[in-house]
């Protein structure tokens, strides 16, 4: 039995990244031995197991065939007999096809190394063409390794995964893995515009492909779409380290544009409710979790009055405060400000600006907050006015607001 270090942590180390975690593979061993020596099986397709001390995955040696459509269609097989030349032919690209030994030696059948020294992310073999989810994970590396390019022919192939149909294959869960993996990577961007090269964001993601090629309003470069301006926005989100609601909030803020009649261009007129009904089906269909779904559909709703902060009167900043229900969740409007703040310098010429409004909205939050609810409650009810509660309280947080002069004269 040999065990070797495998996948990123051999590519991480060669490329003096930091190593998060370590996977292995066990050649010349059969499952039962490796519970004899107190590994602990997990693996539902195939025998992966669970060091007894340091919890690292060890998976057995093994090889698969393609029997069905998808990400699921595949018999494995594993035997003491699968080398490990065999095991690493089965990865996707030859930089995560590199073994390391106990002792340090390096296995790289498929060059990987030298691709590591090209910047190039290369397919294995032709096999990489029997798994659908490729596509993602090769865009989900574009987007982490931001000076690294993909080889023409994994470009090439990647596309006729997608013209073949196996992409439509793809089961949502997954799909939202990588998307989610990809979006918080360093450039986002280049992830989505990896599956738009090769066509299968329109499978994917068709609402946010409609965004390519629509214009901005006319104080926008000419040069920027509204596709080109989300990949900008995503890519700020990145480099303010936002969570992941909030960059998935960033990447569809905008969605409606891509409905917008022709005619009306580049007037945007009410995208924002447009936006909030292409949100719910888009999250269905890729199984968005809640905390995404719902940072999404206020950010779509509100971004245009968030940026507008020192336009608005007084009751309506309350009312966008309570459409966010800023005043019993603080912490998600922090999210909301921040994916704004990266819609905003998500721009040419915006990325260094800085971003007073979301001062202005705590500013507004905090006094709104401020005000006492359980005394006003308590007065109205010892009045017999208990029914003018929610009327005095809210006109109390108008006047504690408007006490903050927010406001700015407009020209």
């Amino acid at each position: 039995m040999k065990i070797y270090s495998v996948g990123g942590a051999v590519r991480d180390q060669l490329l003096g990244l930091p190593v998060q975690d370590r996977d292995y593979v066990v050649v010349g061993a059969t499952p039962e031995e490796m519970v004899k020596l107190g590994f602990r099986p997990v693996g539902k397709d195939f025998p992966v197991f669970l060091h007894p001390q340091t919890q690292a995955e060890y998976a057995l040696a093994r090889t698969e065939r393609k029997t069905a459509p998808g990400y699921h269609g595949f018999v494995f097989h594993t035997a003491p007999e699968v080398t490990l030349e065999q095991d690493l032919a089965r990865r996707d690209l030859t930089i995560n096809a590199i073994a390391q030994a106990e002792d340090g030696t390096l296995t790289d059948p498929f060059n990987g190394r030298a691709d590591l020294a090209a910047k190039t992310l290369r397919h294995v073999s032709p096999a990489f063409a029997e798994d659908p989810l490729r596509i993602l994970r090769v865009a989900r590396f574009a987007a982490r390794f931001r000076d690294f390019t993909i080889a023409p022919e994994t470009l090439l192939l990647m596309r006729r995964i997608v013209d073949s149909g196996e992409a439509d294959h793809l089961v949502a869960e997954r799909v939202w893995q990588e998307l989610a993996k990809g979006l918080m990577e360093a450039q986002p961007s280049r992830m989505f515009d990896s599956l738009r090269a090769c066509g299968a964001l329109a499978r994917l993601l068709p609402e946010v492909e409609a965004l390519f090629g629509v214009p901005q309003r006319a104080d926008f470069h000419p040069e920027v779409d509204t596709g080109v301006h989300v990949m900008m926005v995503i890519d700020m989100a990145a480099q303010l380290c936002l969570p992941l609601p909030a960059r998935f909030a960033a990447l569809t803020h905008d969605l409606g544009k891509g409905v917008t009649p022709p005619e009306i261009l580049p007037r945007h007129t009410g995208h924002e409710a447009h936006s909030v009904a292409l949100l719910g089906p888009l999250c269905e269909r890729l199984r968005a979790p809640g905390d995404c779904r719902d940072l999404a559909r206020l950010v779509a709703s509100a971004h245009g009055d968030i940026h507008r902060a020192e336009q608005l009167r007084p009751a309506t900043m309350l009312k966008v405060l309570e459409h966010c229900d800023a005043l019993r969740r603080p912490e998600r409007f922090d999210q909301v400000l921040a994916a704004c703040e990266a819609d905003y310098r998500g721009r040419l010429g915006y990325s260094e600006r800085a971003y007073p409004q979301a001062d202005l909205w705590r500013a507004a939050l905090a006094a709104a907050r401020a005000v006492d609810a359980g005394d006003i409650a308590r007065t109205c009810t010892e009045s017999g006015q208990a029914a003018l509660i929610p009327e005095r309280i809210h006109a109390a947080r108008v006047t504690a607001v408007k006490a903050l002069n927010l406001q700015q004269p407009q020209d």
